[in-house]
């Protein structure tokens, strides 16, 4: 299994269990390491056998951005979703960053990992 990753991707959303998270919204980063076998682009050279990690960057923002969840758990599962329902994608690790968690005591970021494959 090859990897493709994307790291450092940031959007502002309205996620987390307090309303004040829902309110104002914070950012998230979100770095992504896609699972594929890039042997048949590489051998053709040829985009539409792989996965094109400009669009998956635009899905994430968008997941992201859309609908508020309570959990950066329940995040994470969607943009593993997203990041699935691309063909040549098998499997994703995901993780997403909440750097401005509404934590009382100094830190630098609050973090899930999740990994997902294809059934």
């Amino acid at each position: 299994m090859d990897h493709v990753a994307l790291r450092g991707l940031k959007a502002r959303g309205h996620h987390g269990v307090y309303p004040q998270e829902r309110e104002e919204g914070q950012t998230f980063v979100v770095d992504l390491v896609l699972g594929l076998d890039t042997a048949p682009a590489a051998a053709g050279d040829d985009l539409t056998k792989t996965v094109h990690y400009g669009v998956v960057a635009e899905e994430v923002v968008d997941v992201v951005r859309g609908e508020p969840v309570a959990l950066i758990e329940t995040l994470a599962q969607r943009i593993a979703d997203q990041c699935l329902k691309h063909a040549a994608v098998q499997e994703v690790e995901v993780t997403v960053h909440k750097p401005e968690a509404p934590i009382t005591v100094p830190f630098d970021d609050v973090t899930i990992t999740i990994h997902r494959r294809r059934p």
